[in-house]
C-alpha cells in the first residue's frame, strides 16, 4: 500500500481494495485561520496527497507546520477552505452537516493527551461513543471487551484511568477509537506523552490492530523512529507538502 503525493485532478481516487479501510485523497487543500484583523494564518496550503486503502502515513514536520490541521480537515473536525478532499467518495469540503455527523461517527480519534474521563472506569471510557447506538445485533459490552483483549488490557476493565500507566490510558484510547470499527484511524501525537519504549509499544500495538481490524491509518508525530515504523511518511513545512516517501529500509 502506497501514500504518495499527486497533481491536481479533479476524478475520485479509484478504491484499490476497499476492504483494507478508507481511500483518502486531498487535491489543493487550503485552510486558513484568522489571527488579527485583516490579517490570517495559512495553516494547510495546497495540499495534494493521495492515502490508500490500509496504509500506515506518518505526518512529520515542525511545530506549526500543519500536521493538527491536516488530521483536523480529515477527519472533519474542521472544514477546508477550498480544494477537494473525499473519503471513499464523500467530498468533505462540500458536505453538508448531517452527512459529516454520520462521517465522524466512523472514523477513530487518538490524541496525546488520552482524554479519558477519571470518574469513570476503562471500561465505561471506552463504550462512551456508543452509549447513544441502538443497532440491532451490536453488543457494545462484547466488542469494547473484544478490544479490551486486542490492547493487551483484558482484566483491567474496571481500573480507573488514575490506576493505570500511561501506556495503558493510551490503550484504553485506541481500544475506545476502534469501538465503532472505523475505517479510518486519525492519531494526532499518539505517543507525545509516553517514554520512547513506552511510544514504540504503542506503535507496535497500532501495526498489529491495523491487520487485525482493517483500516487505513494516519498519525502525527515529532519521532523520527516512529515515523521510520510507518509505511509511508509525508514531511510538512509551513502547511505545505515537501515530501512523501517511503522511510529507507535500513
Amino acid at each position: 500500500m502506497t501514500s504518495r503525493a499527486v497533481p491536481p485532478a479533479t476524478a475520485a481516487v479509484p478504491v484499490q481494495d476497499a476492504s483494507l479501510g478508507a481511500a483518502v485523497r486531498l487535491v489543493r487543500v487550503s485552510k486558513t485561520f484568522p489571527i488579527a484583523e485583516g490579517r490570517a494564518l495559512t495553516a494547510v496550503d495546497a495540499v495534494d496527497l493521495e492515502l490508500a486503502p490500509g496504509s500506515l502515513t506518518a505526518l512529520v514536520g515542525p511545530s506549526g507546520s500543519g500536521k493538527s490541521t491536516l488530521l483536523h480537515l480529515v477527519g472533519a473536525i474542521e472544514r477546508a477552505d477550498s480544494g477537494s478532499l473525499t473519503v471513499d467518495g464523500l467530498d468533505l469540503v462540500t458536505a453538508n452537516r448531517r452527512a459529516l455527523t454520520g462521517y465522524r461517527r466512523g472514523v477513530g480519534f487518538v490524541f496525546q493527551r488520552f482524554h479519558l474521563l477519571p470518574a469513570l472506569t476503562a471500561l465505561d471510557n471506552v463504550l462512551a461513543p456508543v452509549l447513544p447506538d441502538r443497532r440491532p445485533g451490536f453488543d457494545r459490552v462484547e466488542r469494547a471487551r473484544e478490544l479490551f483483549d486486542a490492547v493487551g488490557l483484558a482484566g483491567r476493565e474496571a481500573a480507573l484511568p488514575s490506576r493505570l500507566s500511561g501506556g495503558q490510558q493510551q490503550r484504553v484510547a485506541i481500544a475506545r477509537a476502534l469501538i465503532n470499527r472505523p475505517r479510518l484511524l486519525l492519531a494526532d501525537e499518539p505517543t507525545g506523552n509516553l517514554d520512547s519504549r513506552t511510544g514504540r509499544d504503542v506503535l507496535d500495538l497500532l501495526l498489529d490492530l491495523r491487520t487485525r481490524h482493517p483500516m487505513t491509518v494516519v498519525l502525527s508525530t515529532h519521532d523520527p523512529a516512529i515515523a521510520d515504523m510507518a509505511d509511508h511518511k509525508v514531511t510538512l513545512l509551513d502547511g505545505r507538502l515537501a515530501s512523501s516517501s517511503a522511510p529507507s529500509a535500513d
